[in-house]
């Protein structure tokens, strides 16, 4: 009979135990990067986090003798229900995800109750890790174990690829990060796409203007939604999930970081770049006592970043089989990379994530001769 016990999580005090347990598990990696725990907790609270509006997720938590060994959450999203089957999501399709554990035999107890949940919910397939919305942390490192990641990515243990594809599960989609020198001028094909787009008329690469942040925050999202609405694995953002990741984001949003591109006034693209918020919060072990928040605010008012992270570009559908397109993405690419060396001291850059298959994005990363650095796997199995 296993030794292994695993219990629900439906409090509070267990879902700090469920965040509490990452610092364990990872306290020996230095690659790791401790979030704040009270923002670990929120992301796992009814209330606290807008995903959960419309999803359903259960948390457990694995113990042996008494001593937690693991963990995972199985969640249904309702809006990912009603997507396109051939968009990889669809009816029947659920998830898990926050999967850590101590040893094989611990993971595959908990992947397994997991997948029970699922199914007592009518589940016919499982995707994981996804860790929890689709726009959160998708995916297992599997390449790139070796340097921390940027902020809202994932680091997980090298051990579970083996874990889990031993359980039957197969890679449905891969999603990559691209590195790239941002003190360098990018090739001689690139500077000319740009100044031809400056003389353009029709065009107009704008900031964004953090004084009306509601309104830009609506456009970049009508963008988003549209631009993103083909691609695998896409579940819309709702209005909530915005004002809320807004809110969280707002501190570390720079307006000469952001920018929306117009074509005859019209918002057709935007580009957002951050700075890597991992670097202070690295330090802080998950805490803001009880000089965390001192440093942090300091840091906030005048950052300066090694790394810089471009989480989320888009073009409007009809225009992305256009030269049009790449141009504008080129623009917006060349005014943050100028940006972030000039007043925030960078000297790296960070694009994704980036479907494997997304051969628009791909062009523009391999145009820039910017590198893979991480590849994270998203796996499937039927139920």
């Amino acid at each position: 009979m296993s030794d292994i016990q695993i219990v629900s999580v439906n409090d509070q005090a267990g879902r700090k135990a469920f965040v509490e347990y990452a610092f364990k598990h990872y306290a020996n990696d230095p690659n790791w990067v401790p979030p704040l725990k009270g923002e670990a907790v929120d992301m796992i609270t009814p209330g606290k986090n807008a995903w959960l509006t419309h999803a359903e997720q259960q948390l457990f938590l694995a113990k042996r003798d008494g001593t937690l060994v693991g963990r995972i959450s199985a969640h249904i999203d309702l809006l990912a229900l009603e997507q396109p089957p051939e968009q990889g999501f669809g009816p029947g399709t659920g998830f898990w995800g926050y999967f850590d554990a101590d040893d094989e035999a611990t993971g595959k107890a908990l992947i397994a109750t997991a997948e029970d949940w699922l199914r007592s919910k009518g589940m016919t397939k499982a995707l994981g890790p996804v860790s929890a919305s689709i726009w959160e942390e998708p995916g297992l490192l599997i390449q790139g174990h070796d340097h921390p990641p940027t902020v809202m990515m994932g680091h997980q243990d090298a051990r579970y690829r083996a874990w889990i594809e031993a359980l039957g599960y197969a890679g449905a989609k891969d999603v990559v990060t691209y590195d790239l020198d941002v003190t360098k001028g990018f090739p001689p094909l690139v500077q000319r796409i740009v100044a031809a787009g400056e003389k353009n008329a029709r065009i107009n690469i704008r900031k964004v203007d953090k004084s009306r942040f509601a309104e830009e925050a609506a456009i970049i999202l009508r963008i988003l939604n549209d631009a993103w609405s083909d691609n695998w694995g896409f579940v819309p953002l709702t209005d909530p999930e915005v004002e809320e990741v807004g809110k969280k984001l707002k501190p570390i949003v720079f307006e000469d970081l952001i920018y929306i591109a117009e074509v005859e006034g019209e918002p057709v693209a935007f580009m957002i770049t951050l700075p890597d918020l991992n670097e202070p919060l690295k330090p802080l072990n998950g805490s803001l006592l009880p000089f965390g928040w001192a440093k942090l605010l300091l840091w906030l008012r005048k950052p300066k970043a090694r790394t810089m992270r471009v989480p989320l570009m888009g073009v409007v559908k009809r225009l992305q089989t256009s030269r049009l397109a790449s141009q504008l993405a080129f623009m917006m690419i060349e005014y943050s990379r100028r940006a972030a060396v000039a007043h925030y001291g960078a000297s790296r850059g960070e694009i994704g994530w980036i479907l494997e298959d997304n051969q628009g994005m791909v062009a523009i990363a391999d145009t820039i001769e910017s590198k893979v650095n991480k590849l994270y796997r998203i796996y499937q199995k039927q139920l």
